[in-house]
């Protein structure tokens, strides 16, 4: 009789151990719901993608350099518009090229002719300035030279100006017209003297006032 007693007495805690075993499994099921946003960042890296493809797919259109070529025909078609005197041959791309080359040399050596002349007077104002004692014979020969050199430079700033403006007209193609009567300077006159603004008849008339 003893014996069927101690049965029942391990057996009825068995039954009430199982709830804790179930609250501890539902405690660490529970944590298993906070995973859940992690799942959320995959879904930021698809949006990215797209916005490298749409950059890729910009890249292409970047070479767009095709203008080059139509700077060359608006050169060439302006080449063909400067107008020249009857009798003479149209002017040709060298020979524009080649009378540039002229105007520009002719501004780098103004240029220097300038710089050249400011400094001269500058050094002549300063020995003016230092000799104020000088007997009268230097002080005319320094306001001579001093005279002369801002002269020189009067004369280069205006060459200057003239060389400036033909090329200015050779690249907006009113290059060789006359700015007294609007007619043809003659491509000749130009190819000997480039910088020139009036025709051969109209520089007759000028220099007979």
């Amino acid at each position: 009789m003893a014996a069927k007693k101690t049965s029942p007495a391990e057996t009825a805690p068995a039954k009430k151990a199982a709830p804790v075993k179930a609250a501890a499994a539902a405690r660490k099921t529970a944590p298993a719901k906070k995973a859940a946003p992690a799942a959320k960042t995959p879904a930021k890296t698809p949006a990215k993608t797209p916005a490298k493809k749409t950059a890729a797919a910009t890249k292409p259109a970047a070479p767009v350099s095709a203008a080059a070529p139509a700077k060359k025909r608006t050169a060439r078609a302006r080449v063909g518009k400067l107008e020249v005197r009857a009798g003479e041959k149209p002017w040709t791309a060298s020979e524009v090229a080649e009378v540039r080359s002229t105007l520009e040399s002719d501004a780098a050596r103004l240029q220097t002719e300038i710089n050249a002349a400011e400094t001269e007077i500058g050094h002549l104002l300063r020995e003016g300035g230092e000799g104020a004692g000088n007997d009268q014979a230097d002080v005319g020969s320094n306001t001579f030279e001093r005279d002369h050199e801002m002269s020189m430079a009067k004369n280069a700033r205006a060459n200057l100006e003239l060389v400036e403006a033909a090329i200015k007209r050779i690249d907006t193609g009113s290059y060789g017209l006359c700015d007294s009567c609007g007619k043809p300077i003659g491509k000749l006159r130009l190819q000997a003297f480039p910088r020139a603004t009036l025709c051969m008849e109209c520089k007759q008339r000028q220099e007979r006032r």
